[in-house]
C-alpha cells in the first residue's frame, strides 16, 4: 500500500496525499494463531503423479513426520496430483517394484528413510525416482535437528518440484505480512506456508508496506509509531533498524533495488507525492520523477534499468513505467489502458510482465499484463483484493483479500487456475510480500 493512495475497494477509490486514511484500513480482530490455515480451490491442467512414500523410521518422529509437509507443499501449487502408496512401503531403490506404481498411475516417486542419530539428530536421504524410466531424478542428503525438520521438509519439496518442473521451488521461502490485533499492529513474517510466523515489530500505530532486500536479510517497511510516516530497514537476524527516510511529510512505498543498494521512495519533501532513489543508508536523495500528480508504489525491473509505477497524472490512477537513470524525469510510457482504476503494480521475476490490481466494475481484482502484448488476464474473481507480490519463482501471486470484513491472505497460480486460501482463525491481515528464494548457508 502506499500512503498516497486509497487502494480498498470497500472505501473512496482515489488517489490522497492524506495518510490519515490508514486509520480506516484495519477492522478490530482477535488474537493471531500461529499457523495459517491452507484451503485450495481448483487445480491446474496436466498434474504430474507423483507418490510420496512415508520414510522409513519416519513415524519415531511424531508430530514433526516430513512427508505430509512435502505432500502438502506439492498440493498446493496445483501441479502435482499426490498418489496413494497405500500398502507400499518402499525405502531403497532396490525395493521399488516398478511395475506397480505404473499401476497406480505414478510418474514420479520419493522415498528415503529420516533416522535419529547421535547428538538427537535426525539423519535423512531422500531419492526422487523416474517410474517409468526406472532411474533416479534427484535426491537429497542431511542431518538436522528435530526442530529443523520443517524447514527440511520444504527443502526436499522444492528438490522435487524442481525436478519435476524446471522450474526453482519456493517452499523454504518466507513471506511477510501486516496484521491488527485490537489496537496492535504487527509486522509479521512466516515460512511461505505460513507456519513458523514471527513478529518483526510491533506498534499501536499503523505499519505498512513491508519489502524484502534481495538476499532475504532485511525488510524495509513504513511506520507511523511517531505519528507520521518513516521508513525504516531492519535486519531480521539482529532486529537492528535505521530510519532511512525521515523527511519533512510523508515516507512511504519503498521498493528495493535488485542489488540491494538502494531504495525507491515516494516522498512529499519537494510538494506533492513523488519518486525518489535514496541508499540503503538513507543517503544519495535523488529524484525520479516529476509530474503534476501523484506518483507513488514503485517497482525495480530484475535488472534494475527501469520502475514501474502509479500514477494519476492523466487524470486516473494507472500504471506508468520509466528508465531510471538517475536523473529526474517529467515524462514516462503509460502500460495500462484497460478501465480507470490499475495500481499497485509489481514486476514478475523474469521481466517480461507485471501484476497489479484491476478494477472491473464494483471489484478489485489482482491482473497479469504482459510487456510484449500488452494483454491483461485477471486472476481472481472476489470483490476486494489488494498488494499482490509474485512468488520468487513467478509461478504464484500471493496478494491479500477481505472475506466478511476481514483481511486474509491468498495466492493464486499466475496462469488463474488454482487458488489458494491462508486464514487465520481471526485476525485482520494485510499488506503481504513474497520473499526471495533462500541462498544456502
Amino acid at each position: 500500500m502506499a500512503i498516497a493512495m486509497l487502494p480498498m475497494p470497500s472505501r473512496s477509490h482515489k488517489l490522497s496525499g492524506s495518510a490519515a486514511v490508514l486509520f480506516f484500513l484495519w477492522l478490530v480482530c482477535s488474537p493471531v494463531q500461529a499457523a495459517l490455515n491452507i484451503e485450495i480451490f481448483g487445480g491446474g491442467a496436466n498434474q504430474i503423479p507423483v507418490a510420496i512414500v512415508p520414510f522409513a523410521e519416519e513415524e519415531r518422529l511424531g508430530a514433526q513426520s516430513l512427508t505430509p509437509v512435502i505432500s502438502a507443499d506439492l498440493r498446493r501449487t496445483g501441479l502435482f496430483k499426490l498418489v496413494d502408496a497405500g500398502g507400499l512401503r518402499p525405502h531403497e531403490p532396490v525395493e521399488v517394484s516398478y511395475p506397480d506404481w505404473i499401476s497406480r498411475g505414478a510418474s514420479a516417486l520419493a522415498i528415503g528413510t529420516a533416522i535419529p542419530v547421535s547428538g538427537g539428530q535426525i539423519s535423512i536421504r531422500v531419492r526422487l525416482l523416474d517410474v517409468a524410466r526406472r532411474a533416479e531424478l534427484g535426491n537429497y542428503v542431511e542431518t538436522v535437528p528435530p526442530e529443523q525438520l520443517r524447514a527440511a521438509a520444504h527443502r526436499i519439496a522444492d528438490m522435487i518440484y524442481e525436478k519435476l518442473t524446471g522450474d526453482a521451488g519456493v517452499f523454504s521461502t518466507r513471506i511477510a505480512y501486516v496484521i491488527k490485533q485490537g489496537k496492535k499492529y504487527s509486522l509479521q513474517v512466516a515460512d511461505a506456508d505460513g507456519f513458523n510466523a514471527q513478529p518483526v515489530i510491533e506498534y499501536t500505530e499503523p505499519i505498512i508496506s513491508p519489502a524484502w532486500s534481495p538476499d532475504g536479510t532485511r525488510l524495509a517497511y513504513v511506520s507511523f509509531e511517531n505519528k507520521k510516516p518513516v521508513v525504516y530497514i531492519q535486519t531480521l537476524a539482529t532486529r537492528t533498524r535505521k530510519a532511512v527516510a525521515n523527511f519533512r511529510g510523508s515516507n512511504s512505498a519503498p521498493a528495493w533495488s535488485p542489488d540491494g543498494r538502494k531504495l525507491a521512495v515516494v516522498l512529499s519533501v519537494m510538494g506533492g507525492s513523488q519518486i525518489f532513489l535514496i541508499n540503503s543508508d538513507g543517503g544519495g536523495l535523488q529524484r525520479l520523477t516529476q509530474s503534476s500528480g501523484i506518483d507513488t508504489e514503485p517497482s525495480f525491473s530484475p535488472d534494475g534499468r527501469y520502475i514501474i509505477f502509479t500514477s494519476d497524472r492523466g487524470g486516473s490512477p494507472q500504471i506508468y513505467r520509466m528508465p531510471v537513470t538517475g536523473g529526474v524525469s517529467k515524462v514516462a510510457e503509460r502500460l495500462t489502458f484497460e478501465g480507470s482504476y490499475n495500481v499497485s503494480p509489481r514486476y514478475s521475476p523474469d521481466g517480461k510482465g507485471f501484476t497489479f490490481i484491476h478494477r472491473s466494475g464494483d471489484r478489485f481484482n489482482v491482473a497479469i499484463q504482459d510487456f510484449a502484448t500488452g494483454q491483461v488476464r485477471l486472476l481472481t474473481d472476489s470483490k476486494f483484493d489488494e498488494s499482490p507480490s509474485f512468488a520468487p519463482n513467478g509461478r504464484m501471486v500471493l496478494y491479500a483479500t477481505e472475506i466478511r470484513g476481514r483481511g486474509i491472505l491468498s495466492a493464486v497460480s499466475s496462469d488463474g487456475r488454482t487458488r489458494q486460501q491462508l486464514s487465520t482463525q481471526a485476525g485482520d491481515i494485510r499488506e503481504p510480500a513474497w520473499g526471495p528464494l533462500r541462498r544456502l548457508q
